[in-house]
């Protein structure tokens, strides 16, 4: 999700009963969630934040390249587009309208 609180009141009302919800992004530092504590005991959920998708740079750095390497992880697919330092404000506002998910910039 992308720090939207109603994204993981989505994700929470989704998950089946036994299951995890995991949040990956950060809302605004304000936001609150609202969380139906007879829910997560009853339904016997849990709910774990994961930050930078708990990577270990040391030990996940290699192994990624690695796989990347390999052709097992083809991070090209995600790039949308390559811009340059000067376009940096365009491609902040194509990130926003959702016309681009990933951009390289280039020097």
């Amino acid at each position: 999700m992308a720090g939207s609180v109603q994204a993981m009141e989505l994700a929470y009302r989704i998950t089946r009963r036994g299951g995890t919800t995991v949040t990956a992004g950060l809302p605004h530092p304000d936001a609150r969630w609202q969380l139906q504590h007879v829910n997560l005991t009853a339904e016997e959920r849990t709910v774990k934040g994961s930050y930078v998708g708990s990577c270990v740079p040391t030990r996940d750095v290699p192994r990624y390249i690695d796989l990347y390497r390999k052709g097992m992880l083809p991070v090209n697919k995600l790039m949308s587009d390559h811009i340059s330092l000067d376009q940096i404000n365009e491609g902040f506002d194509r990130l926003a309208s959702g016309h681009t998910v990933r951009q390289i910039i280039v020097m």
